[in-house]
């Protein structure tokens, strides 16, 4: 039963970590289309990468 809930956060983690820079990519990639630029995109994916980043930190890194 203990495997089953690792399982389970390990699946949390990696959705986290694969949403935050698609989501703020994808954001970041209408905003270069919207405002011709070419560097919002790699912003983005930046910043999404260190929000899920410290999502995961915060929810998971605390052992109590």
């Amino acid at each position: 039963m203990g495997d089953r809930n690792g399982t389970s956060d390990g699946y949390r983690v990696l959705s986290l970590m694969l949403a935050g820079p698609a989501l703020y990519g994808g954001i970041g990639w209408l905003l270069d289309a919207w405002l011709h630029t070419s560097w919002l995109l790699l912003v983005g994916v930046m910043v999404g990468l260190g929000l899920s980043t410290y999502l995961v930190i915060s929810r998971y890194g605390r052992t109590v």
